[in-house]
């Protein structure tokens, strides 16, 4: 669990590009399935940029202890 925490960006980074990558080279997919996929991704990206910015505060305030 402290990997995801302190690679959290990056992690997300390659799930959206996989997710991205599986839409467009499976075109048999159903729309309402790759929308309901983009929504989720959308959600863990507001996680993801909220975990990263209590990092930055944390690293801002002297309180980050890596």
């Amino acid at each position: 669990m402290h990997v995801v925490k302190d690679h959290a960006a990056r992690i997300y980074a390659v799930a959206v590009a996989v997710i991205a990558l599986v839409a467009h080279f499976v075109p048999s997919l159903p729309s309402a399935l790759v929308l309901g996929v983009v929504g989720a991704v959308l959600g863990t990206g507001e996680a993801v940029q909220r975990l990263e910015n209590g990092k930055t505060a944390a690293a801002y305030t002297g309180q980050h202890r890596p």
